[in-house]
């Protein structure tokens, strides 16, 4: 037995680890986990987080919380405007739980095809100058939308 006396008190004891042949291995999908232990299954995977502003964030999810909060490491944002994209790099990524709308394992193989063929890889500062001006377009047709309703312009019975 590995012990250590501490302070004449307590003694701390220190189990040696169990060889990995056996080490119990625990199926964490058939525990039939609810709400954010339900998170467990998704830890060192690739992960989509869909953000309540839109936003998509790719990681492999290292930690979360009781509120829903995760970690992804190797985090990056695709951005996707028609048929161009680019992955703004982000690193150790935190996410506030009450912003995640969605989220979900990534497949690489449909990645690879799904960035591949169909869609065109650009760099960061045109993908990112082309989701400004679209989101400005956006607000445009918008604001025009509104004002045109305000004088019902399209009443064909007057």
């Amino acid at each position: 037995e590995n012990c250590i006396d501490i302070k004449q008190h307590s003694t701390l004891c220190s189990l040696l680890p169990l060889p990995m042949a056996h080490a119990p291995v625990v199926d964490i999908s058939a525990l039939g986990l609810t709400g954010t232990a339900s998170l467990a299954e998704e830890l060192d995977k690739k992960l989509l987080v869909v953000l309540r502003d839109g936003k998509k964030i790719v990681g492999v999810m290292r930690s979360f919380d009781q509120f829903a909060n995760i970690v992804l490491e190797h985090a990056f944002e695709r951005v996707i405007v028609g048929k161009r994209y680019a992955d703004v790099p982000l690193g150790l990524y935190v996410i506030r739980g009450d912003n995640v709308v969605l989220l979900g394992q990534m497949d690489d193989a449909k990645d690879l095809v799904t960035t591949g063929s169909l869609l065109t890889r650009v760099p960061v500062e045109e993908i990112l100058e082309a989701k400004a001006s679209a989101e400005e377009e956006k607000k445009l047709k918008a604001s025009l939308s509104h004002h045109l309703s305000k004088y019902d312009v399209l009443d064909l019975e007057g």
